[in-house]
């Protein structure tokens, strides 16, 4: 196992940089798409749809969506897609709580739960391509948010063997700690600060920034534990098998969901505040 997802992330690691760092943003949005799409598919079947057509046909639905973002991305309304996003992710912050309280169960819904798939994948990968498309700083912005989630994962997962003893939500995923949280938070304060001092961000702009990624970085918590929340509704270990090692997209991205609109979404305020 551990030596498959080795291999699988030596594999991915490199062809995800190369499209940040050398794809325009057209092919930057089509493979990013496609990995939104393969989410997309999956997330049916953590919706309980079986059915291959209507599979099929929610596939298509948040391809067009998909295709009229990227068309208006331009326009001052795009911003409220982000804003929706980010007030979903404060809304599912509050059902964790109310689940691990035991106050909330997962509707039985998959109309429901597909609705919720279009508020988790398509801001995700909207603010993706609004972040690559900034003509100062390119592709470093998504690059530094790959690493921020990247290194906060390992530092929580660390962390929490090393020193866990605190559940974080038991009800949802009893492997995650308090003290992997800390973990996580402390890892982006390590890789904000010397990113903002080389980027050139002074004075009291440093700690505004810090902000921002600890404020991604729990957003990541939660993008995770949503999907793991859909995961043990739909009695599933993995979202698919199509990375070996790793399990599948949704898996991979489920913490990049919530970060990406929420890190976009603060920056965002951050620029139009100064």
């Amino acid at each position: 196992m551990l030596k498959q997802r080795v291999i699988t992330a030596l594999v991915l690691i490199p062809v995800v940089i190369g499209a940040v760092l050398f794809f325009d943003t057209f092919w930057f949005a089509v493979s990013f798409g496609a990995i939104i799409g393969l989410g997309a598919w999956e997330w049916t079947h953590l919706s309980g749809i079986r059915n291959r057509l209507v599979r099929g046909i929610y596939l298509s639905f948040v391809a067009v969506l998909s295709v009229v973002c990227f068309i208006y991305k331009g326009h001052p309304w795009i911003e409220a897609v982000i804003a929706l996003a980010v007030i979903w992710w404060l809304i599912a912050l509050g059902l964790i709580i109310a689940m691990q309280q035991q106050c909330f169960q997962i509707p039985d819904s998959r109309f429901l739960k597909a609705c919720t798939g279009l508020v988790v994948l398509i801001p995700a990968w909207l603010s993706l391509i609004l972040l690559r498309e900034d003509e100062y700083v390119r592709g470093s912005l998504v690059l530094f948010l790959f690493v921020l989630i990247w290194l906060a994962d390992s530092a929580a997962y660390f962390s929490g063997r090393r020193w866990g003893k605190s559940r974080l939500c038991s009800r949802i995923s009893p492997g995650k700690t308090v003290e992997g949280v800390y973990g996580a938070l402390l890892s982006a304060c390590v890789l904000a600060l010397p990113y903002a001092i080389v980027n050139n961000v002074q004075g009291i702009e440093i700690p505004i920034f810090i902000i921002i990624c600890l404020m991604t970085v729990l957003a990541s918590i939660v993008g995770d534990l949503v999907v793991s929340m859909m995961k043990r509704a739909a009695n599933l270990k993995d979202s698919s098998h199509l990375l070996p090692g790793h399990g599948g997209v949704m898996d991979r991205i489920d913490s990049l969901t919530a970060a990406a609109p929420v890190f976009y979404a603060g920056l965002w305020v951050w620029d139009n505040w100064q």
